[in-house]
């Protein structure tokens, strides 16, 4: 196992509260859990050495195993609520599935399970950025639609009257005259050891971007289940 030569673990980080929607990550797509879903394909790829579960919630823990995911750890309950932080979470996950292995990972991988539509590919994809561009990190990111760009964008004033947030914004009248946005997919994040453990950082410094162009969701909201369902279908994977 391992990617050229570099040793892997993947994390897939699913806490169990959730408030837009209840028991968000074992909510089913295409027939899988979320969290499913994540670790099935997790555990699925040769070149992970090991891919592990971050949770503070035993029916997720128990899912996670289900679908091949190791769980050497549970989540503090500190790393569990909704103002943590991500990379503190990580950096725990990372550390502790070290201590539990006893070894030492090159790169992690980070996993969330609301993103669904994550491909083998993907995730090959974003390490390779990092082994073979020589970065400190790598994030999968899509192209934000010109309609949701800051150029777009509109304020609403105490007397309910509209205003371009930025000033001159009805410059930008054409789609074409805006430049590209992007926003984070949360397909898969790749970082070297320094990177998280030693500094704390994913996107801080020298993260490159791995762009990814085909339809996507981000699940946040119950309607946007239906939509993963959708575009799996289409695509012939649910």
């Amino acid at each position: 196992m391992a990617y050229s030569g570099q040793s892997v673990l993947a994390v897939v980080p699913a806490r169990g509260g959730s408030k837009s929607i209840p028991r968000k990550n074992l909510a089913t797509v295409g027939g899988v859990s979320l969290v499913g879903r994540a670790g099935a394909l997790a555990s699925s790829l040769a070149w992970i050495d090991e891919a592990v579960i971050s949770t503070d919630d035993d029916e997720i823990l128990a899912e996670a195993i289900a679908h091949g995911l190791d769980a050497p750890f549970v989540r503090p309950p500190e790393l569990a609520s909704d103002t943590a932080k991500s990379v503190d979470m990580w950096r725990h996950a990372w550390l502790a599935s070290e201590a539990h292995y006893g070894r030492r990972f090159d790169i992690s991988i980070l996993l969330e399970p609301t993103s669904p539509l994550r491909t083998a590919a993907d995730m090959e994809r974003t390490v390779a950025t990092v082994v073979d561009g020589h970065h400190a990190a790598a994030a999968t990111v899509s192209p934000t639609p010109a309609h949701f760009t800051p150029h777009k964008t509109l304020t609403v004033d105490g007397q309910g009257c509209v205003g371009f947030y930025l000033e001159g914004g009805q410059r930008f009248a054409l789609r074409q005259s805006i430049p590209r946005y992007y926003h984070r997919n949360g397909l898969c994040y790749a970082a070297r050891r320094a990177t998280l453990v030693d500094h704390g950082t994913i996107l801080d410094v020298d993260c490159a971007a791995v762009i990814i162009e085909r339809p996507l969701v981000n699940i946040d909201e119950p309607f946007e289940l239906e939509l993963a369902n959708f575009l799996l279908q289409r695509e012939g994977r649910a």
